[in-house]
């Protein structure tokens, strides 16, 4: 690789990851979670981002007083810490910290013999919802964005690697074709549904459109396949619940786009039910819908 400043900061930025995941690692996972959690609690909501998160709870939370917003924000950095914290300790906490509810819809997906959708959204802990599924021994296909820095996402697939039983794959047209050969050959996706995608779809969400991605309609039309979500919560610092919903009904009407927009709608509306009930464990840090 040749040294520019680019390489350069890539190379700076995959060391600090290093020693940050490193050093994590050999901390009990308590102490991890609630050192993280504290230090993004500390630093975040000063962070020029933490305006998006404001700007996004007052339009999806008109009556939420401007005191109330702030302590949402202070959360969501907290949790993100967290997530951050626990991440060395994934496979560990999969087998120690995990309640469940209603595990057989997990398990009807790995029994049914067909090619399935599992779904989740950046919600409490959303890295442990792939590694419940390989635990229970449904491999899952993680379908992911890369990060911007291709060291820094070695390591995060490394990361992965236990919860991704049966491989993760970048989005993108690639990935897409990917995609659709795994689901051909019956195999299980994993997607987290919940960030803007430029070239979606608009679904309402908070009562307001929101470029979304399609792909989970697409392909649950395309292979008639179950599509199941997953919850993931926090219950109480590195403590969680995973809850499983049954398969979201898609009767279809023959419109392959109406059929995606209803399954989708479907998909937010559920989301949006997940947030409310708790607004500071979702990541309101990024431009869900247009300014």
């Amino acid at each position: 690789m040749e040294l520019t400043a680019k390489t350069l900061r890539w190379r700076a930025e995959a060391l600090a990851a290093r020693t940050f995941f490193g050093l994590f690692g050999r901390l009990p996972v308590d102490w991890a979670s609630a050192l993280a959690g504290g230090l993004a609690r500390l630093v975040g909501p000063r962070l020029k981002v933490s305006r998006v998160a404001r700007r996004n709870l007052a339009k999806a939370f008109p009556e939420m007083t401007a005191e109330r917003i702030e302590e949402v924000v202070a959360e969501v950095w907290e949790n993100l810490g967290r997530v951050v914290g626990e991440f060395p300790h994934l496979d560990w906490l999969i087998h120690n910290r995990v309640e469940v509810e209603n595990m057989q819809y997990l398990h009807d997906m790995r029994d049914d013999g067909q090619p399935g959708l599992f779904i989740s959204a950046h919600f409490g802990n959303w890295e442990l919802a792939g590694a419940m599924a390989g635990r229970e021994g449904l491999p899952i296909t993680l379908i992911y964005r890369a990060a911007n820095n291709p060291l820094v996402e070695e390591i995060y697939r490394r990361g992965r690697a236990d919860a991704a039983s049966a491989g993760q794959i970048q989005k993108g047209p690639e990935g897409a074709r990917e995609a659709m050969r795994l689901l051909k050959e019956g195999g299980h996706l994993g997607m987290l549904v919940d960030q803007k995608m430029n070239d979606g779809i608009a679904v309402p969400f908070f009562g307001r459109d929101a470029m979304t991605a399609p792909a989970v309609g697409r392909f649950a039309v395309k292979f008639g396949c179950p599509v199941v979500p997953a919850k993931v919560e926090r219950v109480k610092g590195a403590h969680f619940r995973m809850t499983f919903y049954p398969p979201l009904t898609h009767t279809l009407c023959g419109d392959s786009h109406q059929d995606t927009l209803t399954l989708m709608t479907q998909v937010n509306d559920l989301i949006e039910s997940w947030i409310r009930a708790n607004p500071g464990q979702w990541l309101w840090l990024h431009k869900r819908w247009p300014d």
